[in-house]
């Protein structure tokens, strides 16, 4: 298994021409970048390591990647909603489903493409 470095770097290396270029286009000192992606990012502040993943199309939970134009927010917030639908029994999730049911069907929180 992979280390969470080693996937950005796999990452950047896709993504980018070089650890250099992304570090520019971060605004990230290389040195830092590459001490990181060398020992592990666990040192890195995490809100850096959050715009990387975000630049990267990440979820910096567990660094799989995103849908190519899903942005963070819309990801978190899709597992929250999962996270709080599967704790629900068979009754609550039919109410939860019947309810955003008749949502849709009201056109002021219909999304507008």
């Amino acid at each position: 298994m992979m280390t969470k470095a080693e996937i950005l770097k796999r990452e950047i290396l896709v993504q980018y021409k070089s650890v250099r270029q992304f570090a520019l286009e971060m605004q990230i000192p290389y040195s830092t970048l590459v001490t990181a992606l060398d020992r592990g990012i666990e040192g890195m502040a995490y809100g850096t390591v959050i715009k990387m993943c975000d630049k990267l199309n990440l979820n910096p939970v567990d660094f799989s990647s995103l849908e190519k134009g899903a942005s963070l927010g819309e990801k978190i917030l899709e597992n929250r909603v999962m996270q709080y639908y599967i704790k629900l029994n068979k009754a609550g999730r039919k109410k939860v489903l019947d309810l955003m049911d008749d949502y849709m069907q009201l056109e002021k929180y219909q999304l507008k493409e």
